[in-house]
């Protein structure tokens, strides 16, 4: 960079770290409508309740297009109110889709709230405004960089406030619906990409659970870091950006809505609106979350977080964990507390992405310093094979990514409890950003996850062996068990010489609390 570009960007960072965000002031509180029941979406929720009473029914979405479907036809189906809260949104052909939904549904007269966390969105603030100047929507940002214009310089130049995200994913309809898990909103999380695709998992519920998540979303959106992005803006947007936006929306969607098994996604997601569902499992589910102050308190100060509460009801395993967290860094003390589960004779199991599948090298170079402890004590450790998804993925879904990464969050407890939500088991998620989830009691939901996830494990991840020599020495073994040939790898496998260094140097640096 020559002496007068450094200067220009030098000026640039200290007038973006003296921009300071406008007084949140002004804004309207608003809850979710708990009225509902006489909406379409209502009547379908009681039909499908009848002989379940005080239960919540549960329905797990892994297959990418289901999962878009369903959020596609509840915004359809919803006459009152649809909450959207999350930490991604592209504007890809997976994201303008559902926007196009819910512009249509505020048409229909739905009162649609819409909170995203403004660094992971990323999104275009004049879109946003677009959105906003809808009559039926609203639009807020949580923990907005206040420099609009210079939002990279804004960062770095408030890093300690900004660090702290909300990594939440809820889609809400009409108090009656609600979709939870690891999905953001981007074709790489629906099986639309062809590049990347990632494996997670999503939960519909719908009956007793949905009004707390209503209640968690209302927390988040009332809460003094959601700024509305006129506020941010001091404008309003017009009603001929939203004509634009309209426009755009009507030229590229109309031929998805022909595709195959988007067709099928809605014959499903319909037959459960009509109450004849097959696929649901029924239980109880009480929802786990961090409160949005957690962001301005200490990351040691754990009052207040899902972690704590996820402690404070019991939650453990006596005789079978399963682990499956992409992200997965558990540190010294996470490593302890899996030794003691399995001193006690529990048999845990933890699925995480390996170095070639993890689209986050820094977040491995954390994980990697602790896989011999865990073998050490007993844990059996998997790594997620790139490409496997694509492979072993139904032909008739069309799925052509060329490489596949886990994304799900999700973790079993003795086949009979499951936690389906955003938390993954790193210090990111339990101490910096905000996270959220179903716990559901339902040893069907359990079993079946746990059981079609052991089927397939043996193809979809490499599992990693401690071996001991006769000098004392130990060293890992990558064990690929695909297809009754077993194959031994020495060091991790599928990925380049050049790969295996930079993960390794960024192991050297001082960043586990941030990973």
């Amino acid at each position: 960079m020559t002496y007068p570009r450094l200067i220009v960007a030098a000026a640039t960072l200290a007038l973006s770290a003296c921009v300071s965000l406008p007084e949140n002031t002004g804004r309207s509180e608003s809850q979710a409508l708990h009225d509902t029941a006489d909406t379409r979406l209502g009547k379908a929720s009681q039909a499908a309740r009848q002989g379940h009473p005080g239960q919540t029914g549960l329905l797990a979405l892994p297959d990418g297009v289901d999962a878009l479907l369903s959020r596609i036809v509840l915004a359809a189906g919803a006459d009152r109110t649809l909450d959207v809260q999350y930490y991604i949104w592209h504007g890809d052909l997976t994201g303008r889709y559902l926007a196009s939904a819910l512009v249509g549904a505020a048409d229909r007269g739905v009162r649609v709230r819409v909170l995203l966390d403004d660094i992971g969105a990323n999104a275009k603030d004049e879109v946003l405004l677009a959105l906003d100047s809808h009559r039926n929507i609203q639009v807020r940002l949580f923990n907005p960089i206040a420099s609009r214009s210079f939002r990279s310089m804004g960062s770095l130049g408030d890093f300690s406030r900004l660090n702290r995200r909300m990594h939440n994913k809820a889609f809400i309809a009409d108090n009656q619906f609600a979709i939870l898990g690891g999905r953001n909103i981007g074709d790489e999380y629906f099986n639309a990409s062809s590049t990347v695709g990632f494996g997670d998992l999503d939960v519909v519920a719908i009956g007793a659970v949905v009004p707390e998540v209503s209640a968690a979303f209302d927390q988040f959106w009332n809460a003094p870091a959601s700024y509305p992005i006129t506020t941010l803006l001091g404008r309003e947007g017009d009603s001929s950006s939203l004509d634009a936006l309209r426009a755009e929306f009507s030229s590229t969607l109309p031929a998805q809505a022909q595709n195959p098994y988007a067709q099928l996604s809605k014959a499903r997601i319909t037959e459960l609106m009509a109450g004849g569902i097959r696929h649901v499992s029924w239980g109880t589910a009480q929802v786990l979350y961090d409160d949005p102050d957690k962001i301005s308190r200490p990351p040691t100060d754990a009052g207040g977080t899902l972690m704590t509460k996820a402690r404070a009801i019991g939650l453990e395993a006596k005789q079978d964990l399963l682990i499956i967290s992409p992200y997965f860094v558990p540190g010294d003390a996470g490593v302890a507390r899996l030794r003691e589960q399995v001193a006690r004779g529990v048999r845990v199991t933890v699925l995480t992405n390996s170095l070639a599948a993890t689209d986050v090298g820094a977040v491995h170079s954390g994980y990697q310093r602790y896989r011999m402890a865990l073998l050490e004590a007993g844990v059996q450790l998997y790594e997620f094979k790139p490409g496997e998804r694509s492979q072993q993925a139904p032909k008739q879904h069309g799925i052509h990514a060329s490489r596949a990464s886990l994304h799900a969050k999700t973790f079993v407890f003795d086949r009979r409890s499951v936690f389906i939500g955003s938390l993954n088991l790193d210090p990111r998620s339990i101490e910096l950003n905000t996270e959220i989830g179903l716990l559901c009691e339902s040893p069907e939901l359990a079993a079946g996850i746990a059981s079609g996830l052991e089927r397939n494990l043996n193809g979809i991840a490499w599992r990693l062996q401690r071996v001991v020599s006769e000098n004392g020495s130990e060293r890992l073994v990558w064990i690929d068990n695909a297809d009754g040939k077993v194959r031994e790898y020495d060091s991790e496998p599928g990925v380049s010489a050049l790969r295996k260094f930079g993960v390794w140097f960024l192991g050297l640096l001082p960043i586990e609390s941030q990973l």
